[in-house]
């Protein structure tokens, strides 16, 4: 499948905006080795993450980036691109986070987003939910990380008692 684009901008951006199926990419960010260092020294000071003699002699053979660090960076372009900033209600949370290659300074982040699943509330008529795959792959296509991310979105036209619509 190929590429997406939104039909509207993101701050008019509302449930019916986001469509089953379809796909999204954004970025790059690029990481560099102070970006590594600085963000694992706040949240997590591990030596592979921190300490580039140290992290030469182990596993992974040099200094990478946190995966929480990494997911925080596909958050950002999640946020900044394809999250709504005027329906956006909320999130229930995520599923399935996974780290698949390790992202090492130099890199550069680009986020895929594919839209699993869209439905609308069958109880609060003014809203619905978007289910999404989100990749984050480095320059050479390969996928770092991947996470599902449930998110509420307020519908344009919040549905009533009087014209419920059948629920996706």
């Amino acid at each position: 499948m190929g590429l997406s684009n939104f039909r509207n901008p993101i701050n008019d951006r509302y449930f019916e905006d986001y469509h089953d199926g379809s796909v999204f990419e954004f970025g790059p960010i690029t990481l560099s080795e102070e970006d590594v260092i600085r963000f694992a020294k706040e949240f997590d000071p591990q030596a592979m993450h921190i300490d580039a003699e140290a992290a030469a002699v182990g596993p992974f053979k040099g200094l990478i980036a946190s995966g929480w660090h990494t997911v925080s960076l596909m958050m950002r372009l999640f946020v900044d691109n394809y999250l709504t900033a005027v329906a956006s209600l909320a999130s229930p949370g995520v599923d399935e986070v996974r780290w698949h290659k390790p992202v090492r300074p130099g890199d550069d982040i680009f986020l895929r987003v594919t839209i699993l699943e869209t439905r609308l509330s069958r109880s609060k008529l003014d809203r619905g939910m978007v289910t999404s795959l989100l990749e984050g792959i480095n320059q050479a296509g390969e996928t770092v990380a991947s996470l599902k991310a449930m998110n509420l979105v307020g519908l344009r036209r919040p549905l009533s008692e009087d014209n419920m619509r059948v629920p996706q």
